[in-house]
């Protein structure tokens, strides 16, 4: 390594991770690095260059060995909650199918607007070795490969083609990962020989750099708007989403909520801005919500939607308000506040709503606010009796139930795609503000362990005290696992509950709510398995280093679980649950599905009409 005055000789990839390591973030008077680290698998696109630079650098940002690129994806995505968008991973991995592996979890972080970074492997730029091992040859442009495919996945995508276009590539990837309108998952495509091309860089490139997040002032002119509609509103509600938290505005929402006694509902990524007690938190809202939030949601003349995107899980498709309700919208993003018809604040939402209750003179009406907690006390009514073991074969709210008796307040929970979401947004009590993990931005399947692992990693650095919890399925636990492994082999301990219901339940569920009969989706009804046998998931936990076991019962679940508590290393606790007596029951708003408008099945022609009907409320938006 040579350098010449007031420059120094690099290689890309070593200019690139000096650089990541040279970038700072100010989090409550505390500089930490902005980006923790990352996740990597190695292969011949990336581990001769890139692999080299991280290599002397692993002090600096220590690499985690993956199992799987789509779940390093996860697990980065993981991080970024945890950390309220503040510090993202990076994720590295080789030319071809090793970067296509990627292309879920970007899909995932991008609907979920989470910061990550992916350093990926690329082909030659000279070309002169083509076609080379795992190149997907386009025949008509040879510029366009596999690593195109993340463009309409990722908020940033640049291919760097010379050393020097780091110096403008890496401080733009950055400025987007930190963006609260435009974050998302940021590519950058490393071919093989740039990878390890040399320039004179500039030092300072690499001088210490301290970001802060940018917080939007709300123009004054929508607040006015949005101030006078609400001292015009009968029956106001607030939707706090997953924005309150990553603006690190849960108390500000409390306080303007308990200033101006307006109910609270909260999305399935807003699900724990309030705890359970708080008397204005009314409870979930939507397809998977609570009869308290849908009624009062169905009745409201004024909604307040609080850094939520307001996907069709939150309106019931657009059916869950009344038409001529009003939408006020807080958002960073213009793109979310402008939904409906909405009276747009684009700002932060700590900066919007503390702007908005200035000189605010208004309180909801009495008897409205007594009528939204009315529907809350009759839903905790429910949800009481739903977790109560021995009400019914066993079932996820049960085991929801044990393990929201025996937490602590400050462990994290997470879940993901299949029946869990649903379950653990309608019956979780909230016991400590922003500790609820349900990623059902893109309900993905698998997301649950790997995401877990990467919030466990960040959760040591902030409250390593306390535990990671995972709710999964069989079937998300069959999709993806390793890294169960993963979480064994960096001591990054997880507690993760395996329920058990013989296939994809959920999916089974819709089916038949639909008319249609079941059909591949338990494994009993899956026409192409001769003799369904069920996986032996305690002795697959073992043999990936955890501690597992199985239990029959609840109370034999709570047992598990507090010595579960005690370990130190992952633990797996697996347990059977009915798939068709044991859902919740309540709570739901209409989704809209496709639905066949032709059959031969009087059941399915019933199904039909009957989703068709729930249509008469949906709103028509623009």
């Amino acid at each position: 390594m040579t350098s010449i005055q007031g420059t120094i000789r690099l290689t890309t990839a070593q200019a690139i991770i000096r650089w990541l390591a040279s970038q700072y973030i100010e989090i409550d008077g505390e500089e930490l690095r902005v980006c923790g680290g990352g996740f990597g698998i190695f292969g011949h696109g990336n581990v001769t260059c890139l692999g080299e630079a991280l290599h002397g650098m692993q002090d600096e940002l220590p690499l985690y060995r993956g199992q799987n690129e789509q779940g390093m994806g996860f697990a980065a995505a993981g991080y970024a909650k945890q950390w309220l968008r503040q510090r993202f991973m990076f994720c590295t991995a080789s030319a071809g199918p090793g970067t296509m592996n990627l292309l879920t979890a970007a899909g995932l972080a991008h609907a979920n607007r989470l910061p990550m970074l992916m350093l990926c492997g690329d082909g030659f730029l000279t070309r002169l070795p083509d076609p080379v091992l795992q190149q997907m040859e386009n025949y008509g442009d040879p510029t366009f490969g596999v690593n195109d495919a993340f463009k309409p996945v990722v908020r940033y995508w640049d291919r760097i083609t010379h050393p020097a276009q780091v110096i403008q590539s890496l401080p733009a990837a950055l400025a987007t990962l930190l963006d609260p309108a435009d974050c998302g998952p940021a590519f950058i495509g490393l071919p093989q020989d740039v990878q390890g091309w040399a320039w004179d860089f500039p030092e300072e490139l690499f001088a210490k750099k301290v970001h802060r997040i940018r917080r939007i002032a709300p123009d004054e002119a929508e607040v006015v708007d949005a101030r006078e509609a609400l001292r015009a509103a009968k029956r106001p509600m607030i939707i706090a989403g997953g924005g309150v938290q990553y603006s690190r505005a849960a108390q500000d929402l409390a306080a303007f909520a308990e200033a101006h006694r307006i109910p609270v509902v909260e999305t399935i990524a807003g699900r724990a801005n309030l705890l359970a007690d708080h008397p204005l938190n009314i409870g979930p809202i939507g397809v998977t919500g609570s009869d308290s939030a849908n009624a009062i949601a169905a009745e409201a003349d004024l909604i307040l939607a609080v850094g939520t995107r307001l996907q069709d899980f939150t309106t019931g498709s657009w059916t869950a308000f009344d038409e001529r309700a009003q939408i006020v919208a807080i958002n960073a993003a213009r793109h979310d506040a402008g939904k409906h018809r909405a009276l747009p604040i684009v700002g932060d939402a700590k900066r919007s709503l503390q702007a908005l209750g200035q000189g605010l003179d208004y309180a909801a009406p009495a008897e409205w606010v007594e009528k939204a907690q009315a529907e809350r006390r009759g839903w905790d009514e429910y949800v009481a009796q739903n977790v109560k073991p021995g009400n019914r074969p066993n079932s996820y709210a049960q085991a929801i139930g044990v393990v929201n008796d025996l937490c602590h307040k400050r462990d994290r929970i997470v879940a993901a795609a299949g029946g869990l979401p649903a379950e653990v947004t309608a019956n979780w009590r909230t016991l400590g503000i922003g500790t609820v993990d349900v990623e059902f931005g893109f309900s993905c399947m698998g997301y649950e362990i790997s995401g877990a692992w990467g919030a466990r990693i960040a959760q040591e650095q902030r409250e390593p005290e306390r535990d990671t919890i995972v709710f999964i399925g069989d079937g998300s636990y069959m999709m993806m696992n390793s890294d169960l492994y993963s979480s064994v082999l960096s001591r990054k301990k997880l507690i993760v509950l395996v329920l058990d219901n013989g296939g994809f339940a959920v999916i089974n569920k819709l089916q038949n709510n639909t008319g249609n009969e079941s059909f591949n989706n338990l494994l009993a009804d899956c026409p192409t398995i001769p003799e369904p046998f069920a996986v032996d998931f305690e002795a697959h936990a073992r043999s990936q280093g955890a501690e597992a076991v199985t239990v029959e019962t609840p109370a034999e679940l709570g047992e598990a679980f507090r010595r579960a508590q005690e370990s130190d290393r992952s633990q797996v606790i697996v347990m059977k649950v009915d798939p068709y007596e044991g859902w919740t029951t309540e709570g739901h708003a209409w989704w809209e599905v496709g639905t066949p408008e032709v059959t031969t099945s009087d059941r399915v022609r019933e199904g039909h009409e009957n989703q068709e009907r729930g249509r008469a409320r949906q709103r028509r938006g623009v």
